[in-house]
């Protein structure tokens, strides 16, 4: 099975990579995220200066990190003179350097780092939603470098197409999309106060509680703007993740919260996991997923019932318990549907552990 996929004419042996934070936040790290097969190596974002963190930092709930981390708390010389050389001496793929904010931040930073870099992430989380300075910064970047240069997209841009269009137009080779959720916070009862955050009680959401969000602003880019490159991160946790990702308008993918959720060998897991996955759903290789299409826009507006598969169903009540309209039974231990109630939602459909509910979906 082919797993490979190429950005900007840089090749990865596979599509998943690590996403910028604190599992690449040295050489030490990195080395040993690399171990697990990735295809590329990202780094911690490299600022002008080391980034002064508050302690705790991370909470992991069931399905998502929220964090107060910010960029790298190393200073950019430690990165330039011991991190980077020792990285590219010893880990033979790909590297990304993410590089963060300002424009004069990129002035002193992408000159040092070039030498480095195969290509540029550059986060715009703490610039704001005005797309002329990030413009300006994403001008002051090419200046300084000819590397291919992603532009991370906070989900906080009113406009994700016309964020995407604007790199494109001024020499961008495409996007990563998207950073984390915020802000949010963390209450806890028992000691009436937030567990984690910043001065305000605040932190930033990540991990597959983001998903469905990041899917559909990767989907919407790509649609408008067939040829800006999307590196796709924000809730990637399976082999089947990393396919939808792909799917909806992505050539590669980034992962990082829920490795720290599960364990830092999911990447492995993930990889080992991709041939098999790929056969199942009909594809031969990665560049056959990028290259297909995705079907939307065949909606309907009358009902379709479910149907109930006994020689599956358990009778477990769930389906019953939920239903929005009030129109699912069980009588004499057999579940029922009224469909002069049923809306055709599809919520039983989609809940029922057993899949004893088909055709609505």
């Amino acid at each position: 099975m082919n797993l490979k996929t190429s950005l900007s004419g840089i090749n990865f042996e596979n599509p998943l990579m690590p996403a910028s934070g604190p599992l690449v936040g040295d050489s030490e790290k990195m080395k040993i995220i690399s171990n697990y097969g990735v295809g590329g190596m990202v780094t911690k974002t490299i600022s002008k200066k080391g980034a002064e963190v508050v302690r705790p930092c991370i909470f992991g709930g069931s399905n998502f990190i929220m964090n107060t981390e910010l960029w790298s708390e190393y200073d950019p010389k430690i990165w330039i003179n011991e991190f980077l050389p020792e990285v590219k001496k010893e880990i033979d793929k790909p590297l990304i350097i993410s590089v963060g904010y300002s424009k004069e931040d990129m002035e002193y930073l992408i000159p040092k780092l070039n030498k480095y870099a195969d290509a540029f992430e550059i986060s715009t989380h703490y610039v704001g939603k005005d797309l002329t300075t990030i413009k300006e910064t994403l001008m002051t970047i090419k200046k300084h470098t000819k590397k291919p240069v992603y532009m991370k997209m906070s989900p906080h841009i009113p406009d994700p197409v016309g964020f995407a269009k604007m790199v494109v137009e001024n020499g961008g080779n495409g996007i990563v999309a998207i950073n984390s959720l915020g802000p949010a916070m963390k209450i806890d009862i028992s000691s009436r106060k937030v567990l984690v955050g910043n001065t305000e009680g605040e932190v930033w959401t990540s991990g597959p509680a983001i998903k469905p969000m990041a899917l559909a602003l990767i989907h919407k880019i790509k649609k408008a703007i067939p040829q800006c490159e999307i590196i796709g991160v924000g809730g990637i946790a399976s082999a089947e993740d990393v396919i939808e990702f792909l799917l909806s308008g992505a050539s590669a993918v980034q992962m990082l919260s829920a490795a720290m959720l599960k364990g830092k060998d999911l990447y492995k897991k993930i990889i080992d996991d991709l041939p098999s996955t790929l056969e199942k759903y009909g594809f031969d290789s990665i560049e056959e997923v990028i290259n297909t299409g995705l079907e939307t826009g065949n909606v309907k507006y009358e009902p379709i019932y479910p149907a109930i598969n006994y020689d599956k169903c358990v009778n477990c009540k769930l389906c019953e318990n939920i239903c929005p309209y009030f129109a699912i039974s069980s009588i004499d231990e057999k579940v029922v549907v009224d469909t002069s109630k049923c809306f055709g939602c599809g919520l039983c459909e989609s809940k029922c552990p057993k899949q004893a509910i088909e055709n609505v979906f």
